[in-house]
């Protein structure tokens, strides 16, 4: 398939709503694809519609300890959420920096799967829940930096270099 660009901010298309899928064929199926590959190339935890230039409410996930398992989301809705936690977060669409959120404790959302058929997952305390709430907000043009806990609650990623690059360095 293929690797598809990665929108950023400034991008207006991230504070856009993205609109119900509505077909359930072969190009969706390739733009699964295509977000899959973009995803893990990225790499990511979920990548969502706006992200890619598509506005169309369709995101994907793949947890770490669920290598080559994706979770594919098509016109997700959250149901309910309740209780609140603190967490890092950080985003493709807003790369080298994380920030402070707060985020809910438990996450219901509904979807349909590439076939066209509903589904409901429930999500408690874990990166599931955080990735469902992300991703899903990004369907609604909302980013993490909307849901911060303060101005002053992010930073830069500061990437460590590796030993050999230190040692030839020094």
């Amino acid at each position: 398939m293929a690797i598809l660009p990665i929108r950023t901010l400034p991008d207006p298309i991230l504070r856009q709503k993205a609109k119900r899928v509505k077909g359930f064929d072969k190009s969706l199926r390739h733009l699964v694809e295509d977000m899959i590959d973009t995803m893990r190339a990225a790499p990511g935890v979920g990548i969502a519609g706006n992200q890619v230039g598509v506005l169309l409410r369709v995101c994907v996930i793949e947890l770490p300890e669920e290598k080559g398992h994706v979770r594919v989301f098509v016109n997700p809705e959250v149901l309910s959420r309740s209780g609140q936690r603190e967490l890092e977060e950080g985003c493709l669409s807003y790369p080298g920096y994380r920030g402070k959120t707060l985020r809910s404790e438990r996450v219901t959302v509904r979807a349909m799967g590439l076939d066209g058929k509903p589904f409901t997952v429930k999500a408690e305390g874990d990166l599931l829940a955080h990735a469902l709430e992300h991703e899903t907000d990004h369907l609604n043009g909302i980013l993490y930096l909307d849901r911060m806990l303060s101005k002053d609650a992010i930073w830069p990623v500061i990437e460590a270099k590796p030993v050999e690059a230190q040692a030839a360095s020094e």
